[in-house]
């Protein structure tokens, strides 16, 4: 015969192990929130075209369980830098930011930066996610990834117009990231470092008398009101580009159900790559487009000028490799892998 206290005991843990079913059929049919946090206003290209679409398309698919509410512009705190830790730390579920902003710490990412690497965002998007899971997933262990990408080809937008490879040197140009900010010094410029977001006011009280950006972030951060000249090189492949990631608190992910997860796994990776690539390459003609209907001056330098270009800043690679080479990292084999990647994807 059971003891009394024993029966209470088995009483207790029955009650316990229903309760934790219970619990955990409510939150399977519950819904889930995630707080995504960026940078830019909501209006500018990667959040309107990339981020929302996203969002909706994570929310169908999970039959409305998942909640996605989209913060822009720093809402949540912080600074565009601190987007990455606060995905990582949980200060947030979902960031979307620019890698360059925290200098030093995606070293294999960095070759998609060196200049003349690549072109169309898309393409380059594609390639890029593919390179990051073949040789720099390591990067991105502390978070659930979802995807990475490029922007389009960069160029200068400068108050003064940059006609050729001399008529750069000493201006204050702004750059994302430190790739960037040596190729500038190579070019003769003066880099001043800043996210995208502070550009508008520099330009404003002439901190800087230009800046390296893509065409479809000019709108968001009013440049074609702020300069007149806007700088393009011949070819398909920009001067430079810059990368990007969305990424998810690991812990987060993990709480979720098996169901959830694979509605997210399934808008991670490279069509998620391509998707935020592609709202770029969109971006980038929209911008165009309303540089050319201000009227504003747009100088396309010719191949030979551009060969000029790529001579002055080839020097940044090679000082790239020398640099990770010192963190046992092979720069010359990583750097062909993207190159690899790139042409099968432009193809």
């Amino acid at each position: 015969m059971i003891s009394f206290n024993r029966r209470r005991s088995l009483i207790a843990a029955a009650a316990t192990a229903v309760a934790t079913l219970a619990s955990g059929a409510a939150f399977a049919e519950g819904t889930v929130t995630l707080r995504f946090h960026q940078m830019l206003p909501p209006q500018a290209t990667i959040p309107a075209k990339a981020i929302m679409p996203w969002a909706k398309k994570v929310e169908a698919e999970s039959n409305g369980r998942i909640k996605v509410q989209v913060f822009s512009a720093m809402q949540l705190g912080g600074t565009p830098p601190q987007l990455f830790d606060q995905a990582k730390d949980g200060v947030v579920d979902l960031t979307w930011t620019v890698l360059g902003y925290t200098p030093g710490r995606f070293n294999k990412a960095e070759v998609f930066e060196l200049p003349f690497m690549s072109g169309s965002a898309e393409q380059s998007s594609r390639a890029f996610q593919k390179y990051v899971e073949a040789y720099a997933a390591d990067e991105f262990k502390e978070v659930k990834l979802i995807a990475v990408h490029t922007h389009g080809p960069g160029l200068f937008h400068t108050k003064k117009p940059v006609t050729g490879l001399e008529s750069l040197k000493g201006m204050k140009i702004r750059g994302g990231s430190r790739i960037i900010n040596n190729m500038l010094t190579k070019l003769g410029a003066t880099p001043v470092g800043m996210p995208v977001p502070a550009v508008s006011e520099a330009l404003s009280k002439g901190v800087i008398d230009g800046t390296t950006i893509p065409w479809e972030v000019t709108p968001a951060v009013k440049v074609t009101e702020l300069v007149g000249n806007h700088t393009t090189f011949a070819g398909e492949k920009g001067l430079y580009t810059q990368t990007f990631a969305v990424s998810m608190n690991k812990a987060k992910y993990d709480s979720l159900p098996a169901d959830l997860k694979k509605v997210i796994d399934n808008n991670s990776g490279v069509e998620t790559a391509a998707l935020f690539g592609a709202a770029m390459d969109a971006g980038d003609k929209a911008g165009k487009a309303i540089a050319e209907k201000r009227g504003n001056n747009i100088v396309a330098l010719d191949e030979a000028e551009t060969k000029r270009w790529r001579e002055a800043a080839a020097t940044v690679e090679a000082d790239w490799m020398k640099e990770v080479q010192g963190k046992g990292i092979d720069g010359a084999k990583l750097a062909a892998a993207a190159r690899d990647l790139i042409a099968k994807e432009t193809k």
